[in-house]
């Protein structure tokens, strides 16, 4: 069980870590200033390390949908309340459909079989 569940955890850490990255290029004032720039160099390594480790296990697009589509979200709140930053309406019907889509792609989204080689006849006369 904690097995199937490993690359999910390792999603969520990788999410942590882009929403910080956000977070601290956004106090990079770009790149301006040294400590938030190294910060968020420093988590975009971790969270693309830990991407890559979760597409061991998963989809290659699955992951990449949940990952952008959540860390868009998390990105968001960090703004409202590290930024004071508040999305209008369209915004935030926006985001709505963002959740719809990662909920979708998570919950009824089938990928094809991974590795599977299709054998092609050949027909002689």
């Amino acid at each position: 069980m904690i097995k199937n569940l490993m690359p999910y955890i390792i999603l969520i850490l990788a999410i942590g870590f882009g929403t910080a990255s956000n977070s601290f290029a956004n106090s990079a004032h770009g790149f301006t200033k040294t400590v938030p720039s190294l910060l968020s160099i420093i988590t975009i390594i971790m969270c693309m390390f830990c991407l890559s480790q979760v597409m061991k296990s998963l989809p290659v697009g699955i992951t990449y949908a949940s990952f952008a589509g959540i860390c868009i979200i998390a990105t968001t709140v960090v703004g409202i309340v590290k930024f004071n930053q508040i999305p209008n309406l369209p915004t935030i019907i926006g985001l709505c459909f963002i959740i719809f889509g990662v909920l979708t792609v998570n919950l009824l989204g089938q990928p094809s079989p991974t590795n599977e080689k299709v054998k092609v006849g050949v027909v002689r006369q």
